[in-house]
């Protein structure tokens, strides 16, 4: 086969204008390329490892909003220090200043309508241990009898190291003691744990929720038919 120059005429820019066609060929075929790789990228589906991975984050991102802690404190400035340290680890929290304060806005105390705090959510409570009135222990075994609040970790903060009063504390239901003064790394460590207790609630509630929907529906057991006797 003859090669194309064989049929053109003798042209002095006749090959200039033959590559300059050429590479505007090869550019349209790119975009074209380009087109329909960026229309298949856009239509394509995430694996169902990367849309768990996207729910747990969100779900990881909501509940670090949520998370509400409750600190009692006789001490203005101890209860400054742990109100910062917790601020800076992203809680939301509310202080008060002794065991009666905490039960009140609890809704624990005998005079307070309890119906005002059912939208109330708190995550953590924190507590002194020596407080005047009211001790934090006494405010951890309120709370532990109590029917409504008993799964809300409580922790214990004191700055005398009593191994006795350690175990006292965590046998009556204490998530931990800490001792004064209270450092950032206890704090995120706290975070770290509640966190994690909360996702496998969630978790734990989403089985069961699927296993009542993978069980079969109950088969009514049918009635035994009755053969007609012949006449």
């Amino acid at each position: 086969m003859l090669p194309l120059h064989f049929f053109l005429p003798a042209h002095p820019h006749i090959y200039t204008y033959l590559h300059f066609f050429h590479h505007i060929y090869n550019i349209s075929n790119t975009l074209s390329l380009i087109k329909i790789r960026v229309s298949i990228s856009h239509f394509q589906i995430q694996s169902p490892m990367e849309t768990m991975n996207i729910c747990c984050d969100q779900l990881k991102s909501a509940n670090s909003k949520e998370l509400h802690v409750l600190a009692v404190d006789d001490s203005n400035i101890d209860r400054k220090v742990i109100e910062r340290l917790l601020k800076v680890s992203s809680f939301k929290v509310t202080v008060v200043d002794s065991g009666s304060r905490a039960l009140q806005y609890l809704g624990l105390e005998e005079d307070t309508n309890s119906a005002q705090f059912d939208d109330l959510k708190v995550n953590l409570i924190m507590t002194d241990y020596s407080m005047p009135g009211m001790t934090g222990f006494e405010l951890l075994k309120k709370i532990k009898n109590s029917s409504t609040l008993r799964e809300i970790p409580v922790v214990i903060m004191s700055s005398e190291n009593i191994l006795t009063r350690i175990d006292r504390c965590l046998e009556e239901g204490a998530e931990d003691y800490l001792l004064k003064p209270v450092k950032l790394s206890d704090v995120r460590r706290l975070k770290d744990s509640i966190l994690k207790s909360e996702g496998d609630e969630f978790r734990q509630t989403q089985s069961q929720k699927r296993k009542r929907n993978d069980d079969p529906s109950p088969v009514s057991p049918q009635k035994p038919t009755q053969k007609l006797a012949r006449l």
